[in-house]
């Protein structure tokens, strides 16, 4: 049987993020993503394959601001 596919708010809600979020990553980090029309569509083998390689991981890491707010000597 074939796998159904998943809409924006199936995918967020299967990944615990708001659909925005899954907008960015399908144009910020290749979230495996197919357009159908005006609408976007996914198959949750893609998507959780995608996931385990690290995909919805932060770009790179970032450095901590310091809330420290020294100036002495």
């Amino acid at each position: 049987m074939p796998e159904p596919w998943l809409s924006a708010d199936d995918v967020a809600a299967h990944l615990g993020v708001t659909k925005e979020t899954v907008y960015a990553w399908i144009a910020e980090r290749a979230m495996p993503a197919h357009k159908i029309g005006r609408l976007w569509k996914f198959q949750a083998t893609e998507v959780d394959a995608w996931v385990r390689s690290g995909g919805s991981a932060p770009a790179g890491p970032k450095q901590a601001r310091s809330k420290h707010k020294g100036g002495g000597a």
